[in-house]
């Protein structure tokens, strides 16, 4: 088992040091969607290169920096920069944002991440509200920080995610006029993208888009209690539903086109908290 709380005391002691404040809702940020925090009154931010044993993010579109900010009075948390299996790191590092939320007191977080379309229906620049995943193939890591099976089933994974967060997520949607699709998360670990075999079982399967993060974030979120939601920015046809090559600039490209719909969708969700 993986001390969580021991091999990050150091680095939570500097943290809530710092916390300007007690924030009432977390986002994490996926690839291409760190601008979000341009457009928040920022009140601090740290980076993460100055906190004891914080991972350096390698991949572009993740800056490295924890923000305080706040939007119509509401005090947020946003991670700009995620940490990620496929750099190198363990199941206890790429959990790090989520213990950090944890420990600031925060019970509602948002998990925002650049995934490709595997449903047939989906086309680049979709938002879509996480509905569930698959995952089994992280269990094993997941083991070294949770007791399987003796999770409380009425906080555990099978019932991600939280009602209360994607409801209010969805009325957000309504409210902003931000057409918001609905659908189920498939979790790789990388680094390499799905094979085009890969994403006709998935399409077998019923998955509607396809990532490398999230999942193992949302499952230890509500293991500690946790309100937790998750939004995915389709940025690509998964492999094989399109002649055009998968690379991470793809990504950022439609990342930075849907930026403004994504924006809008995430202020209207901290307005309504």
């Amino acid at each position: 088992m993986i001390d969580m709380e021991l091999k990050y005391k150091d680095l939570i002691a500097k943290v809530k040091d710092e916390a300007p404040f007690k924030p009432e809702a977390a986002i994490i940020l996926g690839s291409g969607l760190g601008n979000l925090s341009d457009h928040l009154t920022k009140i601090k931010s740290i980076s993460t290169a100055n906190l004891p044993g914080y991972p350096k993010s390698t991949v572009k579109g993740h800056k490295g920096f924890i923000h305080f900010a706040e939007y119509e009075g509401k005090k947020i948390l946003l991670f700009q920069g995620r940490i990620h299996f496929y750099e190198g790191y363990n199941i206890s590092d790429c959990l790090l944002p989520v213990h950090i939320i944890y420990h600031l007191d925060c019970f509602n977080t948002i998990l925002t991440n650049a995934a490709g379309g595997v449903n047939l229906n989906f086309k680049p620049g979709d938002l879509m509200l996480i509905n569930s995943f698959y995952a089994f193939n992280i269990k094993k890591e997941l083991s070294e920080i949770l007791k399987y099976p003796t999770i409380d089933q009425k906080n555990s994974f099978l019932n991600f995610p939280s009602r209360k967060l994607s409801g209010l997520i969805k009325k957000a949607s309504l409210e902003a006029k931000i057409y918001l699709r609905e659908g189920s998360y498939w979790f790789g670990k990388g680094p390499s993208y799905e094979t085009p075999a890969e994403i006709k079982m998935m399409l077998r399967f019923g998955i509607d888009a396809v990532g490398m993060s999230t999942a193992h974030e949302a499952i230890y979120a509500q293991s500690l209690g946790m309100d937790v939601a998750g939004i995915s920015l389709i940025t690509n046809y998964a492999a094989g539903l399109s002649p055009t090559k998968l690379s991470h600039q793809e990504v950022i490209d439609t990342a930075n086109e849907a930026q403004n719909r994504f924006e809008s969708l995430i202020k209207k969700a901290i307005s309504l908290l």
